[in-house]
């Protein structure tokens, strides 16, 4: 992946970040490249370098947060049945039908999934877990120094991703929600209510913000 630009050839780290941005997916670019900060702020903390995403989609977020975990030498699990939520299904307004599996007709991201992070050659820094989030997590044990949740936001999923995974999240950690909009009128409301939840637990105080990027530390 050598990427020049006016003859000058882009380092690693400018080359994921450039090559985030031809992946299938939702997050604009300056949330990702939040996503890459936040997480290289872990350089100097003496934790867990065991990361996860909730919800990966085609692998976009994951590259973002690839580029981090390489530079500091992380492990990221990436974490999706991919099978699309709700408004990813046929009829609704993210629906791709390019991601359509024509042998049983459903979503299925998991091959653009697979190229992308081959393509990226992240295979030794990015993990990937396939299936439902609740599952997974009884039996995830390890301890995270980063979670980010971006699955499904329905009610239901969206609070039991923040109730299973949050107290795995160690002192000092990270923890970023996507899509979080305090006006109703711009975006569902799990997202916001898992960050107020968050933030009136005592657990985790906002330490950053970009569009609708939050982010929290642990502080016990």
């Amino acid at each position: 992946m050598d990427v020049c630009v006016i003859g000058a050839t882009l380092t690693r780290r400018d080359e994921l970040l450039t090559f985030a941005d031809e992946v299938k997916g939702f997050m604009p670019r300056n949330e990702g490249l939040a996503l890459t900060s936040f997480g290289e702020l872990e350089t100097d903390q003496d934790l867990t370098k065991t990361w996860l995403e909730i919800g990966s989609w085609c692998g976009k977020s994951t590259i973002y947060l690839g580029a981090a975990a390489e530079t500091v030498g992380a492990v990221l699990y990436s974490l999706d049945h991919h099978h699309g939520s709700e408004e990813n299904q046929e009829g609704w307004e993210h629906f791709d039908p390019e991601l359509v599996d024509p042998n049983d007709g459903r979503l299925n991201t998991l091959p653009s999934w697979q190229r992308t992070i081959g393509e990226a050659q992240l295979e030794a820094t990015v993990v990937g877990l396939v299936g439902h989030s609740s599952v997974v997590a009884r039996h995830f044990d390890q301890p995270l120094g980063l979670l980010f949740i971006d699955g499904g936001h329905g009610h239901d999923v969206a609070w039991a991703d923040y109730e299973q995974w949050t107290p795995k999240v160690v002192r000092g950690g990270l923890l970023m929600i996507h899509d979080v909009f305090a006006d109703p009128a711009d975006g569902g409301r799990p997202p916001y209510e898992i960050f107020l939840a968050a933030l009136s637990s005592g657990r985790f105080e906002a330490i950053g913000a970009e569009g609708s990027l939050r982010v929290l530390r642990a502080v016990r």
